[in-house]
């Protein structure tokens, strides 16, 4: 039971669920108590003891149905009667009528696996199933050839480690190694004596021993590409989010989106969960020893009654100007993607867009999805020419009110004003007002400064002035600005 439920939270996972391992000890009680024989009962069990939100329960119902299931048996294959005669038992057809199909079949064969490299065991399973697949007799034979087919290949699967696959390129070579574990040598050795005889009923063995080999195969592939889906496509899907992560927002490519959206709204889940914490833990603040001994004075000054300091704590308040002009092209879809998923972190958070005029675009990135709050803000602002300078004439006589000492402003561009007066005067003035200014630029440093940039000017009255490569970059440099309100 044990062994069958921890793959399946490993399972979890690697597709994204946050399954802890308090909740995963209240899936292994309710399962102690359920069983894994009824199926319904058991996912609604699971549901409700791993899936805390509505993002993990859409995993669980997926990742359930593809962990718990059985090929049905006519996907086996149709082996005439002629391949179980010529195949050697080494069991009877009866071991495996007991064997249960649906999540119990799973979890039995999960249970029974031996330790890796006993593969005589699944030799002579396999070859039973497929003898009472060709002899269909019985009501329920293909059942108990499905059932016990799928424990041979569940034990296959564990002695070559078949559930640690990681890359798509591996499966032909995990199908294979499952196929060496369920005996397939021996079966094609035979093919090939019977394939060099001319008789009739070599021939007929011969074909019989053909179907039997291509069900193996087919069923040894599927058990391999259902682990793929299970553990490896999440791994591969981690691997290349880690790597467009970590590339030049320039050189990411558009059809990388859809993945820097997982992406980025995993970053911001984690910043909001780990700023949550660090509130919670200085909540109650620091001991004050003398307003302890003070109030215990009465009691020989042993502390019955202790007093603490506590600092306010100011909830964070950013106003975010963002450009988004066409010398940023490249980079403004994952600037406005960040800023759209920090829309749901911070509460008080006011976002700007620009060209040369300066326009909130807050509304569109909280009330519409990303694409078309984006597609907005491009053709309403964007990828026009540059005017810092025109910018902060609107920040400053439109809304100024939205920055006071309470405030973080954070700048995302690249400080190019196209030859225009910067106007840094307007945004000594706006920095004077705020606690802090960050500003992010997407060029490197050597670049600033030349050309038509204006970002040494500005370089003055920014508390930080750093450069902002990659996604990774932008939650380091908004995670520092949280921090700073605890």
């Amino acid at each position: 039971m044990e062994k069958v439920l921890a793959g399946y939270v490993r399972a979890l996972r690697a597709a994204g669920a946050e399954a802890s391992t308090a909740e995963t000890i209240d899936a292994a009680r309710a399962v102690s108590l359920l069983g894994y024989a009824p199926r319904a009962d058991l996912k609604a069990a699971l549901g409700l003891a791993l899936a805390k939100s509505e993002h993990d329960k859409r995993i669980h119902d997926r990742v359930f149905d593809l962990y718990f299931s059985v090929p049905s048996p006519a996907a086996l294959g149709d082996a005439p009667s002629a391949a179980a005669s010529a195949l050697p038992l080494g069991a009877s057809s009866g071991a495996t009528a007991g064997a249960s199909s649906g999540a119990s079949a799973v979890a039995s064969a999960a249970a029974a696996t031996p330790a890796a490299g006993d593969a005589s065991a699944n030799k002579v399973d396999v070859i039973a199933a497929l003898h009472e697949l060709a002899s269909g007799y019985g009501p329920d034979a293909d059942a108990r050839a499905a059932s016990a087919l799928q424990l041979a290949l569940t034990r296959a699967a564990a002695a070559v480690a078949a559930d640690d696959i990681h890359l798509f390129t591996q499966a032909a070579h995990l199908t294979r190694r499952m196929l060496q574990a369920l005996g397939i040598e021996a079966l094609e050795e035979r093919l090939l004596r019977r394939l060099s005889d001319t008789l009739p009923a070599a021939r007929a063995e011969a074909q019989a021993l053909e179907l039997t080999r291509a069900t193996l195969q087919r069923a040894a592939r599927a058990h391999v590409d259902r682990a793929f889906e299970l553990y490896g496509r999440p791994a591969t899907e981690t691997f290349m989010t880690e790597v467009a992560v970590h590339r030049p927002l320039g050189r990411i490519a558009p059809e990388d989106m859809q993945r820097m959206k997982g992406a980025v709204a995993r970053m911001v889940r984690k910043m909001a969960a780990r700023h949550a914490r660090r509130q919670r833990v200085q909540l109650r603040g620091h001991l004050d020893m003398r307003r302890t001994l003070r109030a215990n004075a009465g009691h020989d000054g042993l502390p019955f009654d202790l007093h603490f300091k506590h600092r306010r704590r100011e909830r964070p308040r950013i106003v975010a100007v963002c450009d988004v002009s066409g010398s940023v092209a490249a980079q403004v879809r994952f600037l406005l993607l960040f800023l759209y998923a920090l829309h749901g972190v911070v509460g008080e958070l006011r976002s700007f867009a620009f060209s040369s005029r300066l326009q909130e675009v807050s509304a569109p990135l909280e009330q519409l999805p990303f694409d078309d709050a984006m597609a907005l803000i491009l053709k309403e602002v964007g990828l026009g020419s540059t005017d810092y300078g025109r910018a902060w004439a609107d920040l400053h006589s439109r809304h100024l009110d939205a920055i006071d000492r309470r405030t973080t402003l954070l700048v995302l561009g690249d400080g190019r004003s196209n030859g225009t007066d910067p106007r840094l005067d307007l945004f000594a003035e706006l920095a004077l007002r705020a606690e802090r200014v960050l500003w992010l630029c997407p060029e490197p440093p050597g670049r600033w400064g030349t050309g038509d940039s204006a970002l040494l000017g500005y370089r003055p009255f920014c508390t930080a002035l750093t450069h902002c490569a990659t996604v990774a970059d932008l939650e380091r440099v908004i995670d520092e600005a949280l921090a700073a309100y605890h």
